[in-house]
């Protein structure tokens, strides 16, 4: 943790303001201890090692597809697909290693992390500017929330037509991301922090998928289908990480109790088999938030818990469809350019 550490608060200074409703914070420490007393920390390791079977499976299925039915076009992209989604999937698993949350050890959590993806970042307060990495996209690319749009507005910063960002979003938002950004800079991080198991575990992800591909499909086709999985993996990640948080309540740092920050900035999508599947249980994104370290299989046990907490003080508790909380993302992004767009003009 020395590499987020900013400083040290002076004597006496409190770690957040404080709480307006103490009976709050004493009853969600009481969940907690509930939480600890079912087991719900515990995880189940035959879950995960099912869940990396069914990667696996899902890898070797992408290569028998072209090994037995060749390079055309239609097994060609049921491939690429096939290796979108190992690795979406991937990118679930390392979550859960990354939140320590499958092994007892941390040692082990971080072992078993590297192997499964390199480096991972998250966010312990969220939606809060400067202090949560998944929104430094604020304001270089988006105009974010409706204080902080409104903020650049009367400051006059036009970094983007934001007032157009729902429609950009598009282009430079999913597709783009890890094909751009995140290719680029996994190996820029592992350099420039000296991280030298982390780039040769990434580099033997290269050689493994040229030694596995290249004889079936050349130098070109490798290279192609390599671009089309990380576009599938792109928008597949980016829709999923974004919907239970861009569309909810961002600003600045309101130094409120852990429970009503994480509430006010995340919201869940409705559980189904698929939406559990397809987001690696991250529909359960109020859930994850509010104990970090939990399994991921539990989520749904702890669920109603929350929601009868919530009710007790009144805090909205937000769930939603899959598509409604896609749909959200660009609602929201629509909002807040205009927003900006009002105070640029007016204000």
């Amino acid at each position: 943790m020395k590499c987020l550490l900013i400083g040290e608060l002076a004597p006496g200074e409190p770690c957040m303001e404080p709480s307006k409703n103490a009976a709050l914070v004493e009853d969600f420490r009481a969940l907690r201890s509930t939480v600890e007393q079912m087991g719900l920390l515990k995880p189940n390791k035959l879950f995960f090692f099912a869940v990396l079977v069914h990667i696996l499976l899902i890898d070797v299925l992408a290569w028998l597809n072209l090994y037995y039915f060749g390079p055309s076009l239609i097994p060609f992209l049921i491939t690429a697909l096939l290796l979108g989604t190992v690795q979406a999937q991937a990118g679930w698993l390392q979550h859960d290693f990354g939140h320590l949350s499958v092994f007892s050890k941390s040692k082990w959590n971080h072992l078993v992390h590297k192997f499964v993806i390199g480096h991972l970042k998250h966010h312990a307060k969220p939606n809060c500017f400067r202090k949560d990495p998944d929104i430094n996209m604020h304001p270089l690319f988006f105009a974010l929330g409706k204080k902080l749009s409104v903020e650049l507005g009367v400051k006059k910063k036009k970094y983007m037509p934001y007032n157009h960002q729902h429609k950009y979003f598009f282009l430079i938002g999913p597709p783009a991301l890890i094909p751009l950004y995140f290719q680029w800079y996994i190996f820029y991080f592992a350099v420039q922090r000296r991280q030298w198991m982390d780039l040769a575990w990434m580099i033997s992800f290269y050689v493994r998928f040229g030694m596995t591909y290249i004889p079936l499909l050349g130098i070109g086709g490798t290279i192609s289908i390599f671009i089309l999985v990380r576009f599938l993996e792109s928008n597949w990640f980016v829709w999923v990480t974004q919907m239970n948080h861009i569309p909810m309540h961002i600003n600045y740092d309101e130094n409120k109790e852990w429970m009503s920050t994480q509430l006010q900035a995340t919201c869940n999508v409705d559980q189904s088999f698929f939406n559990d599947w397809f987001s690696g249980h991250l529909n359960f994104q109020i859930e994850h938030h509010l104990f970090p370290t939990m399994p991921r299989h539990n989520y749904s046990k702890v669920a109603p818990l929350v929601l009868s907490l919530c009710k007790k003080y009144g805090i909205d508790y937000q769930s939603k469809p899959l598509f409604t909380a896609f749909a959200d993302i660009v609602h929201s992004l629509k909002e807040s350019g205009e927003l900006w767009l009002d105070a640029y003009l007016h204000k």
